[in-house]
């Protein structure tokens, strides 16, 4: 049986497809069939919002997180439906997101996440388009670092909780040079550990 919802800690992750439009040299996908012991391939294709919230239950947790095998944006309608659940309940969400949701849309998102997401963890990953290209080997690959800026930009615009994200394995240089782009964004940077 496919893998909808699974837990880490205190929160709840939400599986909503596989999708992905990047390729990332270091995701936690390649070439395993299982994160923290949750199989999260769908094998029997992706949820419905109502499948989500049935496995989510009375949501026991500190945060909903949407974070699986896949980009969630691809299933805009559906998150924003269970974020509607989860709040509720009482619970805070969550988006771990490569920025690409404008792009796969065709449109400007984030006015339709303001007042659903708590919180927006962006990947940043790079600090410049070809090397963003090189390690996330982006379905799109002329705009995908731009258009990631551009989502980045109208969260913040649109008064959302935003932060970008890389992970430590890019080296203290390609660290401090990511800084410098959020900085110019007008967002904050986290760096997170590699995880093997």
């Amino acid at each position: 049986m496919d893998t909808y919802v699974y837990r880490i800690g205190n929160n709840l992750y939400v599986n909503l497809t596989n999708r992905c439009s990047n390729r990332c040299t270091f995701c936690v996908r390649n070439g395993k069939e299982t994160f923290e012991g949750y199989a999260l391939w769908l094998r029997e294709g992706e949820p419905t919002a109502e499948q989500v919230m049935a496995a989510l239950g009375e949501c026991d947790c500190e945060e909903v997180v949407f974070c699986g095998f896949g980009e969630p944006t691809y299933r805009l309608d559906a998150m924003l439906e269970v974020c509607a659940y989860v709040h509720a309940h009482g619970k805070k969400t969550r988006l771990n997101t490569n920025g690409h949701g404008s792009l796969i849309h065709g449109r400007d998102i984030a006015p339709e996440l303001a007042g659903k997401l708590d919180g927006i963890n962006i990947s940043l990953n790079a600090s410049n388009a070809k090397l963003y290209g090189e390690l996330c080997r982006p379905l799109f690959p002329d705009t995908a670092f731009g258009g990631m800026l551009s989502f980045a930009r109208s969260c913040r615009e649109h008064g959302l909780n935003c932060w970008f994200s890389v992970v430590d394995c890019i080296g203290e240089a390609e660290v401090a040079a990511c800084r410098a782009v959020a900085q110019q964004v007008g967002i904050p940077l986290r760096v997170r550990e590699m995880i093997e």
